[in-house]
């Protein structure tokens, strides 16, 4: 396979991977760096994945870390692991956030089910949980609620890191991307 193909290759699997709930790119982490500069990851669900524009799409609650953090500072890795195929991708890039009544949160909002919703019905994300016992659910909390919380994350590639584990010769290639998400260079490089 050469580097044209790889590339068409890693995008067709985070298509797939958006549409696909048993995708292995399905839930990918999503790297960024708080106020302390300190690095933080987080598994996020892969939403929407286009390759003529090197975008990807992640949900929030907008009162999370993250929704603070990525306000501060855009720039992001997103890194995600498929075992079957022994493959790892890593894109750096940055992310554009649309937050409650945007035009971008409302038009996610109308596609997610309704048990998608409720997760956004909950307390802030990592305060203390009021919970008495494990697996118990509290009240559901109307859907309106949901919404004014609910934000999403647009990521625009501008770098791929693609890398396959073999049994031998492991292989790694290296793709960049302008604005307009165009291929610009491409390039083997040691695993």
């Amino acid at each position: 396979m050469d580097l044209h193909d790889i590339n068409a290759s890693a995008w067709a699997e985070l298509e797939a991977a958006a549409a696909g709930p048993q995708s292995g790119f399905r839930y990918v982490n999503l790297c960024s760096v708080d106020a302390e500069n300190r690095p933080q990851a987080r598994m996020v669900v892969l939403r929407a994945a286009d390759r003529a524009t090197r975008s990807l799409e992640f949900h929030t609650d907008t009162r999370s870390p993250k929704w603070l953090e990525l306000s501060a500072n855009p720039h992001v890795t997103v890194l995600g692991f498929c075992p079957q195929a022994r493959l790892q991708l890593r894109l750096q890039g940055t992310v554009e956030r649309h937050g409650p009544g945007s035009e971008g949160a409302d038009a996610a909002w109308e596609k997610l089910p309704n048990r998608t919703r409720m997760t956004y019905t909950g307390g802030p994300p990592g305060d203390e949980c009021a919970f008495e016992t494990v697996g118990e659910l509290p009240e559901p909390r109307g859907e309106v609620e949901g919404k004014a919380r609910f934000g999403v994350l647009s990521f625009r590639a501008r770098t791929l890191d693609w890398f396959q584990l073999r049994q031998q010769d492991n292989r790694r290639a290296l793709f960049s991307y302008d604005e307009t998400g165009a291929l610009t260079h491409r390039r083997w490089v040691n695993a």
